[in-house]
């Protein structure tokens, strides 16, 4: 019995009350999540793969990122040192006194650790030589030492005392402690760390924020301080300069840039959907239905999202903007399909746009699923975000829709328009007479050589730091500062491993003269080592013997030389002689070093099998060419232990490229599924026509990439699964229509200008990756709009 107009309302009705209670339950899972604690992600490390790693290296590159996270560098610019200093003193003091003190650990070169730690240094003065005082002692030069302690004694500026002279009558002592500090151009007065610049002094402040750079919160709370220490020094010294570095400016930069573009694509997608819409079908109702379809898809977005990962990413937000262009197609869809049947009511319509509607869902879903596979967080974020809204927005054509869209429509040239490019694509390709017939048989071949210039020309590049650019400015004043610190630190370092403390400080030992031909050799500007702080027992006791050989056989000569009281003779002799036993540790050092020093030793690190295995860092600043110092350590022997570079930026990177060959691969392999699959429904001539359209985009696409220069990185690979998926969708609505395509026709031309608005408009994005993600779904879409109705050739051949 068919149905009555009071039970087709009823069914309609309980549809929408359906979707009330879906939308309703999401909202309050979406509230109820915020309040346990979920919330928006800055930190763009947060969207980086995950490396698997060993128990040591995950250990250090831990310690490396603790130590440099947060860490904020600032150069105060003056004339002189005095100024500089008294600058720098005012600087930390309005750091240290702010009301909410959203820094630590705020410092200078001031450092109490420093005289204790020379003090454990002198207790053990007698095994501790420079590498030149030993080469001296080795080849009986020891006059050489002899003459240098006199040029000490005698000048203004040496640290000869009767005191030192007495306990070190060579004053070797003093050499050694230099030597902590190899970088000649840094000095300390008065607790500031100054080095000279071309116009000046610059005094170095370093502070940690208590909290991540990467949160809002914390990135206002450390900009105010900041700014207000920047006013209070300027205020009594207009003349300061300041230079910046740290993640802080680089995380505030990337969270500024985000919430623009993701205002800036938000609202030009709305107003540009808006105006298409009203010009379709000049109608307010469509909007209303259009608009209802991506609220709830957003919000069945957001809260699946924040369900799986407890977080949102901005960035997830900005790829997310995309999903105002596939969500809308639904209604375009519909629409345009009760355009073209007036006479049908709305479940009518929805029957007929059912089958291809569904197909459509699965296609894009699965492709945006296909994305959730890779090892980006960030990038599972925007798969989950993209398919649960779509998710979302087909619930909302199939529940509310047949309550809401029985409307009539107002008619507009849309559907005429789109006939007669339908009739003019035949006419075009059906020529007529014999020079027409040449120039369309010159056609693919004018394609295929596109396709060979374009793809021979294909490069790739998987190098992380795409995923974001900051500003000029940014990165110019932190190159200055670098300078300044003759290079500082970077996240690449060395790892070196041994089976105990022994092993692992010769190995240390072994590396320093490798190094020291790096920085000769411009691969590097510096290393820090913890070899120059904790020798080896061996060395320890080399130099040992060497002293005790000196002073044995030439304290007397040395004694008269210098003009001292042979009274010392003895207590000296006696201190050489204690010194036999006790020997500098480790753990000696460190229970006396700072944070920077500690943060090396990693000590005792079990490996996964258990078996002990200690571990140390060697930092490495202004890196020039970390492949040849790779290359050159791989040359060397280390028989006590293990040296590897750590470049986590490189390995993620070439996790990348490894996930870039996987996603062309998957790409190949649904292209081959997919036409398996619809030749079941369709026949393998017209399935095969289908999967064309989606294959010959990512095909020219890839060719138009590759004449502009464009290198291939995993961000074009994931557009292209959206290509395939959205060029599948428009290929399976012609296939559907058969005959009647006009409003296919009509709602793929905006479904396309839609998704253009959208995902185009990410080709404007400042950030590398989300702009080529855009730029090469702009072209991808628009070649497979362009391909699409040539299915319609194939439909009505077949009927």
């Amino acid at each position: 019995m068919p149905r009555g107009p009071l039970n087709v309302l009823t069914s309609t009705t309980s549809r929408f009350a359906l979707w009330l209670i879906l939308l309703l339950a999401m909202l309050i899972g979406g509230v109820w999540q915020w309040q346990q604690g979920a919330r928006i992600q800055t930190d763009i490390l947060a969207m980086l793969p995950h490396l698997q790693q060993d128990k040591l290296t995950e250990t250090a590159l831990n310690t490396v990122e603790q130590r440099l996270a947060n860490q904020v560098y600032i150069a105060l610019l003056a004339e002189n040192d005095n100024q500089a200093v008294d600058a720098a003193q005012q600087f930390m003091a309005s750091l240290q006194h702010q009301p909410l003190q959203p820094f630590s650990a705020i410092r200078s070169g001031a450092d109490n650790q420093i005289t204790q730690l020379a003090k454990v240094y002198f207790e053990h003065r007698f095994s501790l030589l420079t590498q030149k005082q030993a080469r001296a002692l080795e080849t009986d030069n020891w006059h050489k030492l002899l003459n240098a302690a006199q040029n000490q004694l005698y000048s203004a500026f040496g640290f000869a005392n009767s005191q030192l002279l007495a306990s070190d009558p060579l004053l070797l002592f003093p050499a050694n402690l230099l030597a902590l500090s190899p970088n000649s151009k840094l000095r300390r007065k008065q607790g500031v760390l100054l080095t000279d610049t071309d116009h000046g002094v610059a005094a170095i402040v370093m502070a940690k924020g208590r909290d991540s750079a990467f949160s809002p919160t914390a990135q206002q709370q450390q900009m105010l301080a900041l700014q207000t220490a920047f006013s209070q020094v300027n205020q009594q010294h207009p003349q300061i300069q300041f230079l910046k570095a740290g993640a802080l400016f680089h995380a505030i930069a990337a969270t500024e840039s985000a919430k623009q573009e993701i205002s800036k694509i938000g609202v030009i997608s709305m107003l540009g959907i808006v105006l298409l819409v009203w010009l379709a079908f000049h109608s307010v109702m469509p909007l209303v239905a259009a608009t209802l379809t991506l609220t709830t898809g957003v919000v069945f977005a957001f809260v699946a999202t924040l369900s799986l990962f407890g977080e949102l990413h901005l960035l997830t937000l900005v790829f997310g903007t995309s999903l105002i262009g596939v969500a809308i197609d639904y209604s375009f869809h519909f629409y345009c399909e009760k355009q073209a049947h007036p006479t049908d009511n709305a479940s009518d319509t929805i029957k007929r746009i059912f089958p291809a509607l569904t197909l459509a869902l699965a296609t894009s879903a699965s492709a945006f699923i296909a994305i959730g596979f890779t090892p980006f967080p960030g990038m599972q974020q925007v798969a989950v975000f993209c398919a649960a809204g779509l998710i979302g927005a087909y619930l909302t054509l199939l529940l509310v829709f047949p309550l809401l869209g029985n409307h009539p429509l107002t008619h507009t040239r849309g559907l005429g328009v789109a006939q007669a490019y339908l009739r003019w694509l035949h006419r075009l390709f059906s020529p007529s007479h014999a020079a027409k017939k040449v120039a369309l048989m010159l056609l693919p071949v004018a394609v295929l050589v596109m396709l060979l210039l374009g793809l021979s020309q294909i490069t790739s590049n998987d190098d992380i730091r795409q995923l974001q650019q900051s500003p000029e400015a940014i990165t110019s004043e932190e190159n200055q500062l670098r300078q300044l610190l003759s290079g500082g630190t970077d996240n690449q370092f060395i790892l070196v491993s041994s089976a105990n403390e022994q092993d692992l400080l010769h190995t240390l030992e072994q590396l320093t003269p490798v190094l020291d031909a790096a920085i000769a050799n411009n691969e590097i500007a510096q290393a820090v080592s913890l070899s120059r702080f904790i020798p080896s027992m061996t060395r320890q006791q080399h130099h040992y013997q060497l002293q005790q050989q000196l002073y044995q056989q030439h304290l007397a000569e040395i004694i008269e030389q210098m003009g001292l009281d042979d009274s010392i003779k003895p207590s000296l002799l006696a201190e050489l002689s204690q010194a036999s036993t006790t020997w500098l540790t480790p753990q000696t050092v460190l229970k006396h070093a700072n944070d920077d020093l500690t943060a090396l030793w990693l000590g005792d690190v079990a490996s996964d099998d258990s078996t002990p295995l200690y571990g140390a860092i060697v930092l490495l600043g202004g890196i020039h060419s970390l492949p040849s110092l790779t290359q050159r350590l791989s040359h060397q022997d280390w028989p006590m232990g293990q040296v590897t570079v750590i470049d986590k930026v490189g390995d993620i990177s070439t996790l990348m490229g490894q996930y870039r060959q996987l996603t062309f691969q998957l790409l190949m392999w649904v292209f081959a599924l997919a036409s398996i699959a619809f030749s079941v429904k369709y026949g393998i001539k017209l399935a095969l026509a289908i999967v064309a359209v989606p294959a010959l985009a990512v095909l020219l696409t890839l060719a138009c990439l590759g004449l502009v220069g464009s290198s291939i990185s995993l961000f074009h690979a994931l557009a292209f699964i959206l290509v395939l998926g959205i060029g599948i969708d428009y290929s399976l609505f012609f296939a559907e229509a058969k005959h009647t395509s006009n409003g296919v026709m009509m709602a793929i031309f905006m479904s396309a200008c839609s998704t253009l608005l959208a995902f185009g408009l990410l080709a404007l994005s400042q950030t590398h990756a989300i702009h080529f993600f855009g730029l090469t779904l702009l072209i991808g879409i628009s070649f497979a709009f362009v391909l699409a109705p040539f299915i319609s050739f194939f439909t009505r051949k077949s009927l």
